[in-house]
């Protein structure tokens, strides 16, 4: 059985790779091991724009993560983890103030809803990605959840099956950066 890199050593850097046959998915490795993800609909991109639906090519840093509670215990983690509330959206709409941000319902502006009846996100972590350094139209939320049945495309995001989610978030922390190689 091949062994993470524990929380306690730096730096802790998960690879993502695009998959050799398909553009739209990835492997994930961390630790010795790889896993299957999804990744954008337009693969990955080095001029990440809002709307394009391609996965940055970027070392973008882990910030916090949401989970829906009521329906997923999570393993134990160091990262930040809020959970996920009725009200909770999130901003995308690139000319707001709140742009790339954690807003509160009521919202009319163009927004994203964080408690999916999908579950995609029940288990959602933020990568910093447009988010401490903002920039209109250079693409909202790089966000690391859980996979859709038979690893179907994202809309930018790095995607993972559950149970590698469970895996993965126990050797995670503020600060692990996910590298996302074109």
């Amino acid at each position: 059985m091949q062994r993470f890199r524990g929380p306690g050593r730096k730096p802790n850097v998960i690879a993502v790779r695009t998959a050799p046959r398909d553009r739209r998915r990835a492997i994930v490795s961390f630790g010795g091991i790889a896993l299957p993800a999804a990744i954008g609909r337009s693969g990955t991109s080095a001029f990440k724009r809002e709307g394009d639906g391609a996965t940055p090519i970027a070392a973008m840093p882990l910030l916090y993560g949401f989970v829906r509670g009521e329906r997923v215990r999570l393993s134990p983690t160091a990262l930040p983890i809020k959970r996920i509330r009725k009200d909770m959206l999130w901003c995308d709409l690139p000319y707001h103030p709140s742009y790339n941000r954690l807003v509160k319902a009521p919202f009319r502006p163009s927004h994203e809803e964080m408690m999916r009846a999908d579950g995609l996100y029940d288990i959602c972590l933020v990568l910093d990605w447009n988010i401490t350094s903002r920039r209109r139209h250079r693409g909202s939320a790089i966000f690391f959840h859980l996979i859709k049945p038979g690893y179907q495309p994202t809309a930018g995001c790095i995607a993972v099956s559950f149970r590698d989610m469970q895996r993965l978030i126990r050797f995670m922390r503020k600060g692990t950066v996910v590298q996302v190689i074109g």
